[in-house]
């Protein structure tokens, strides 16, 4: 794992606003009825590529299937649900626990849950 990312993850658990090179962490805070709710972003170049609540992590590629944003996304995944994405044949696939591999399209935006 890059030390970049081993930033990124620190700032994610420590719910703090944060920024490197290429890649941001911002935390918001915002009401929804009674219950307060934190959203994490994580953008690459200023792309979201993903957004962390308590319970699942959202991702997109925001249409640049790169090697930098496959591991930033690899990075918080791993860490955060146990999943992965990998490349086979120029195509993008995402992996996880008891769930059978599935083509990540470009652009398209996938759900996780954390473990």
């Amino acid at each position: 794992m890059r030390q970049i990312e081993k930033q990124m993850l620190t700032a994610i658990h420590s719910r703090k606003d944060w920024k490197s090179a290429n890649t941001e962490v911002v935390v918001t805070y915002f009401a929804h009825a009674a219950k307060p709710i934190e959203r994490t972003t994580v953008l690459l170049h200023g792309s979201p590529i993903a957004e962390i609540t308590h319970d699942s992590v959202a991702i997109c590629d925001c249409g640049y299937q790169t090697p930098t944003t496959k591991s930033r996304l690899n990075a918080i995944l791993h860490e955060l649900c146990g999943a992965g994405i990998y490349q086979k044949a120029h195509k993008w696939y995402g992996t996880a626990i008891e769930e059978s591999d599935w083509e990540i399209e470009p652009e398209s935006r996938h759900v996780f849950v954390r473990g």
